[in-house]
């Protein structure tokens, strides 16, 4: 029951020829995704709830389908990316879902940030109608999505990772085997515990410059090259001083990745505070309207204080 890649010869490697792929989830990273498997010359099946996020695609050489069921029935190799984990659900198990119309032997790849136990469901099922899945979830945000630059983190059976690498190659760079089904979603969530706690202190770090008068431009240059260094310190202060909010990752996604986390934790006995306090803030600003823009607008949270 396995799909054997052999070398394809591109700038990236590849798939056979012969392999179609077909994407799921065209939105803010999809869409660049989408786009760096045309470039590389794959026949791409996508689809999207709203059309219209797709157009510039369809117009670049992708091919839509009604339905995610179109899409199983086309493709062999299949990544979806969508919003929430009851997204996932409809997705896969819908009536008109991958799972139930997929081929055998195709590959399902999940790089939706969802729960683990969702992750081992697909996993599972698919393995009882003879289609294997991967759970790999991304970080990086829309600028490594752009730049292909994105941190994949995978679980499911590894000879199946081993067969894929090639093609999630074309838009990640720091791709690494976790381990069993459900092992991509909870190395996830330890990224995005970090990056919560993280977030807090880039924008307190910020909020302090401003009020002890110093120019925060010089400030970044000096702390982002010292031990205080991190991606989001380095890619979304200047965001924030440019007055960009816009989303490389949305407020309310995020909010959905910390509930995962913490109720993953609680099944552990395990307690997360600073997690629940990044949670609690982001949960603030998103009742003020700001749960569409991306999660350096919690600097706005400090709004309160002037």
């Amino acid at each position: 029951m396995e799909v054997r890649l052999r070398p394809f010869n591109n700038k990236y490697g590849g798939i056979p020829l012969e392999k179609t792929i077909g994407f799921i989830g065209t939105g803010v990273m999809g869409k660049s995704m989408v786009q760096h498997l045309l470039n590389n010359s794959h026949s791409v099946y996508i689809y999207n709830r709203s059309k219209d996020k797709a157009l510039d695609l369809i117009e670049n050489g992708a091919v839509w389908c009604e339905s995610p069921k179109d899409v199983a029935q086309q493709a062999d190799i299949i990544f979806t990316i969508v919003g929430y984990p009851y997204d996932v659900e409809e997705v896969y198990f819908g009536s008109d879902g991958l799972l139930p119309h997929g081929k055998f032997n195709s590959v399902f790849i999940d790089m939706t940030t969802s729960t683990p136990t969702l992750a081992k469901k697909i996993y599972e099922e698919g393995k009882k109608k003879g289609i294997q899945a991967l759970d790999a979830p991304v970080s990086g945000g829309d600028i490594g999505a752009k730049n292909g630059t994105l941190t994949i983190m995978v679980g499911g059976d590894e000879q199946t990772f081993t067969d894929i690498l090639p093609i999630i190659s074309c838009f990640g760079q720091n791709i690494v085997y976790q381990g069993t089904a459900g092992s991509g979603q909870h190395t996830k969530m330890c990224n995005q515990i970090a990056i919560a706690t993280n977030m807090i202190g880039v924008c307190e770090a910020l909020v302090y410059a401003k009020k002890a008068g110093l120019d925060p431009e010089i400030v970044l240059k000096s702390i982002s090259a010292g031990a205080a260094g991190s991606w989001s310190l380095s890619n979304y202060v200047p965001r924030i001083l440019s007055g960009d909010y816009s989303p490389g990752f949305f407020i309310k996604h995020f909010i959905k990745d910390m509930k995962i986390a913490l109720e993953e934790a609680e099944k552990m006995n395990l307690p997360l505070p600073g997690l629940a306090l990044a949670k609690q803030m982001y949960e603030e600003l998103a009742e003020q309207g700001e749960e569409n823009n991306g999660t350096q607008a919690l600097i706005k949270y400090w709004d309160q204080f002037e």
